[in-house]
């Protein structure tokens, strides 16, 4: 029932548009009752993405049976999973890219939908790396690496009407970030540089000198399909931040 009416609802959506169709309109197209509907579906945004859900379990599932020998790589594996999930069927996965583009509340729905994909990939590497300090920075930033990449490579595939193979993009930009972040995480108690006991110079707040590292991902062929990754340390001053994000663009 839950294909039916998810089926029943993105046929009305192309024909009618999202706005105009009504959950009594999917109901009667799928000839059932509207608590049927809102048995599986708490909204119509909801019908659009119905393997998300799905999706997200697997993924959850995949991470906790990973062992410790490479976070990085296992958190990309993750990533392959929504991949795959797309794939599986172009048409429509192409389709619901084209709706998405044209609906801001749909683009919005599906921006929460990744930052739960973020979530869960920074609390699996958070879990090796640590939840405190430099360990829970570095997981929130691969995390945030690995899903900017599988999604440059992604969109690019969407983009071209789902020709050709999705892996090749997608490989070749989390191949980018394995290579930035997959070096083996060592303690940040053992790799950080001693500090002296005393110093006669001036102190300087972290947040003036802390780096602020923007760097591209590239996929490829046309201008949008270059994402520009930012890393910066908390307590950084926004006017730094924008500073190097507009430069780091202007340079890109």
């Amino acid at each position: 029932m839950r294909e039916v009416l998810a089926q029943a609802a993105f046929q009305l959506f192309l024909e009618r548009g999202f706005e105009r169709t009504t959950v009594d309109d999917i109901v009667a197209r799928a000839g059932v009752g509207r608590r049927s509907f809102f048995r599986y579906f708490p909204s119509k945004e909801d019908a659009v993405f119905p393997d998300h859900e799905r999706c997200l379990a697997e993924m959850t599932e995949f991470l906790a049976a990973a062992d410790d020998s490479d976070p990085v790589g296992a958190v990309s594996d993750a990533a392959r999973i929504v991949l795959r999930m797309y794939a599986a069927n172009p048409e429509f996965s192409v389709q619901r890219y084209r709706l998405t583009r044209e609906v801001p509340g749909l683009r919005t729905y599906e921006l929460s939908v990744v930052r739960r994909y973020e979530q869960t990939l920074a609390g699996h590497l958070r879990s090796r790396f640590g939840e405190d300090g430099d360990g829970a920075l570095r997981a929130e930033v691969i995390a945030a690496s690995v899903v900017a990449a599988h999604n440059n490579g992604l969109r690019l595939w969407l983009r071209s009407g789902g020709e050709g193979d999705p892996e090749v993009a997608v490989d070749h930009a989390l191949a980018l970030v394995r290579e930035a972040w997959g070096r083996p995480a060592a303690s940040t108690a053992s790799t950080a540089p001693a500090v002296p006991e005393a110093s006669t110079a001036p102190a300087v707040p972290e947040a003036s000198t802390a780096p602020v590292v923007p760097f591209a991902v590239s996929g490829g062929g046309d201008g949008d399909g270059e994402v520009v990754v930012m890393v910066a340390r908390k307590g950084t001053p926004m006017w730094r931040v924008v500073q190097q994000i507009e430069a780091a663009v202007g340079e890109n």
